[in-house]
């Protein structure tokens, strides 16, 4: 709440329009009761007004300067900027998803292997027999996984040194 005797040339003035701020560019005195306003608003258009001291529970002086500072916390805007960077990236990037993440886009090329079963499960689906030729049956899997494995570098050019054994 400002009074009319706190209204003074260059003031910034909240509560004359209902819409903006005016600054002050000229007050006059019409006995103890008025003054007559000249004012620009915030567009810069002058405009001439007279005010009562009923009005003046409206009026309030803003200090006037920059509506903008510059002494927030640093970090805090880099971080938050950083968030907004990462937030809008896809917009440049479409594939930003495949480039960030540790994941290989292509799917995976099985050259070749080996079923492992449980004993137990070997053994119940055998009505209880263990097979007996287990070990030969492991090694044969093995030489042909490992065979597989050569022919494969092979093909890539990579020399593979040494024999193939299977078991140690």
């Amino acid at each position: 709440m400002a009074g009319l005797d706190e209204l003074k040339r260059g003031a910034t003035v909240k509560g004359i329009l209902p819409d903006g701020f005016i600054t002050v560019v000229d007050v006059s005195w019409i006995g103890s009761v008025a003054i007559e306003l000249t004012y620009k608003d915030s567009k810069g258009k002058p405009a001439n007004e007279l005010i009562y001291r009923d009005r003046e529970g409206d009026l309030e002086i803003v200090e006037s300067g920059k509506p903008w500072s510059f002494d927030g916390d640093s970090d805090l805007f880099r971080l938050v900027s950083e968030a907004h960077r990462i937030r809008l990236a896809y917009l440049f990037d479409p594939l930003l998803a495949v480039h960030t993440s540790l994941v290989d886009p292509l799917p995976p090329i099985v050259i070749g292997g080996a079923l492992i079963v449980p004993a137990g499960l070997l053994m119940r689906l055998n009505g209880g027999q263990t097979a007996t030729l287990q070990a030969k049956e492991t090694k044969r899997v093995e030489m042909v996984a490992m065979r597989a494995a050569v022919a494969a570098e092979q093909k890539l050019d990579n020399a593979f040194p040494g024999k193939l054994s299977a078991g140690a």
